[in-house]
């Protein structure tokens, strides 16, 4: 995929992302092209809109066309969040079986399905899992959120990423051991990816 974004091709990614069931690549560049895009629409936009009334009709064009990409952009965004917090369940299900959708998001979208699955995750453990042997749902946060760091053995080899707080870790090789924040240490062990280390 380009980087060049036009209408014809924001359309096309649209039409994509409806058609199929899988969450679609975009270039990591995406929203970068897309502002940049948007932004160049607007100064035509302002451009024409100054300039005497014999224009009217291209202004009219292209107001409609500004208000079709802005549409577009959030039909496309809602298509991939519906996705991405379906995956999400997905993944506090199943930890070991969503890679492969990661490969197909946007940096922004990693994100998100990180802070959905790891606040599902902690869900299904505080209320699920009690119920299931008989006991009454913990409405409060779990033993290891009261710690401000976890020890983690890494059980996998992980490579560099950035986590919820915007800061950059790894790249980590198995047998690695790490104290990490409490968020991003309750995804990797919810992912199978680290485990726990208990200090006595």
């Amino acid at each position: 995929m380009t980087n060049l974004i036009t209408y014809e091709t924001l359309f096309e990614i649209l039409q994509k992302e409806k058609a199929r069931k899988e969450l679609q690549k975009l270039d990591e560049d995406f929203n970068s092209s897309f502002i940049r895009y948007l932004d160049e629409k607007t100064s035509i936009l302002n451009s024409q809109k100054s300039k005497d009334s014999i224009f009217s009709n291209e202004v009219q064009k292209t107001e409609k066309q500004v208000d079709n990409i802005r549409r577009i952009i959030k039909d496309l965004y809602e298509r991939r969040e519906r996705k991405i917090v379906e995956a999400a369940l997905f993944s506090a299900r199943n930890p070991k079986k969503i890679q492969q959708m990661e490969s197909a998001m946007l940096q922004e979208e990693k994100d998100l399905l990180e802070k959905l699955t790891m606040n599902l995750s902690n869900s299904r453990e505080l209320i699920l899992n009690n119920l299931l042997v008989g006991k009454k749902p913990e409405l409060k946060e779990r033993e290891i959120a009261k710690e401000e760091n976890v020890l983690v053995k890494f059980v996998s080899a992980v490579p560099k990423f950035i986590g919820i707080d915007n800061n950059t870790y790894g790249p980590f090789e198995r047998e690695d051991i790490s104290s990490l924040p409490i968020q991003i240490s309750i995804i990797l062990i919810n992912k199978k990816r680290a485990e726990k280390i208990e200090i006595e």
